[in-house]
């Protein structure tokens, strides 16, 4: 019998199954953390406190869930953080109950293996700390929470990024990731650095932290502040060594687009005081957030590359 004959509209034919973006994004995230945790023996989860490093813990929780995250945290802190950020940072410890490990640039000024600059600018510094911890720990793989999106430099760089016995990375060794395989083997001594948002954008990790109701430090939406203009950024005063000379203080309405070493992190000038308003921001961008905002990437055409090989995040 038709449903011509019996009056009844023929049902309707099924749809595919599909994800949405970000629900395809989260897949391979969790599916990276899993890799990881089957082919490696210490890996560590970089965490700042910062956004992208928050995500990628919700992303680690998410993809153990009920059991606890199987890794440590490390945090290398430059002494010129920005205190609502590490605030945000202990208290996130504190709620998941995780063992962090702080390497502190400060510790290797005072005992002689770093030179302070004389700009005052400490993120190139990180670098001797960050090494240090990986070999005293023998973590053998070390998440990040780089995006190709930032930056030319993350651009090239594999999920899995191979980095030798000392901590450096040749773009020249990359190896293929077809079909979401992911080859970790390394000698005694290597590491692999892990990417698990490299194939996010800012906008994604935006709206993912508003489906998700993720808890941001307050200094990631707009808010009053003292800052003072450098090199056309909006640079936070400090000890580090700002501001001077003719530069002046004033107080803007101003947000953080990425956070750092607060000698070298631009705040933009903004009114985007919610998730919803952040996001229009973005879209309506054009200019990445470290291009825009982050004064250590401006030194050369290739700073960021060069801080890579030389084994840095």
């Amino acid at each position: 019998m038709t449903a011509l004959t019996t009056g009844r509209a023929p049902a309707p034919a099924p749809q595919p199954y599909a994800l949405s973006h970000l629900d395809t994004l989260e897949a391979e995230s969790l599916h990276i953390f899993r890799e990881v945790a089957g082919e490696f023996e210490r890996p560590v989860i970089l965490f700042s406190g910062g956004k992208d490093s928050i995500v990628m813990l919700h992303l680690a929780v998410k993809a153990f869930a009920p059991a606890p995250v199987p890794f440590a945290l490390l945090h290398v802190d430059t002494g010129h953080n920005f205190p609502e950020v590490l605030d945000h940072r202990d208290r996130t410890v504190a709620r998941y109950r995780l063992r962090l490990h702080v390497a502190r640039v400060e510790d290797f000024i005072a005992d002689g293996r770093l030179r302070e600059r004389p700009d005052g600018v400490r993120n190139p510094l990180q670098t001797v700390p960050l090494l240090d911890a990986i070999s005293t720990q023998r973590y053998d793989a070390v998440f990040g929470g780089g995006r190709r999106d930032e930056e030319k430099a993350r651009a090239k760089e594999r999920v899995f990024s191979l980095r030798d016995a000392f901590g450096a990375w040749d773009p020249r060794r990359q190896r293929p990731e077809l079909w979401s395989l992911y080859n970790g083997r390394h000698a005694p001594g290597e590491h692999v650095r892990v990417f698990p948002i490299s194939n996010w954008t800012e906008l994604d990790v935006w709206q993912y932290i508003r489906r998700e109701g993720i808890e941001l430090p307050a200094i990631y939406y707009a808010h009053r502040r003292e800052v003072f203009a450098r090199d056309g950024m909006w640079l936070a005063p400090g000890e580090w060594g700002g501001p001077r000379g003719d530069e002046r203080v004033q107080l803007k309405q101003v947000r953080y687009r990425t956070v750092g070493d607060m000698s070298c992190t631009g705040a933009v000038e903004s009114t985007a005081d919610t998730v919803d308003a952040v996001i229009t921001e973005i879209a309506a961008s054009r200019l990445t957030e470290r291009g825009a905002t982050r004064a250590d990437d401006k030194l050369s055409e290739a700073a960021m590359e060069d801080r890579k090989r030389e084994g840095y995040f």
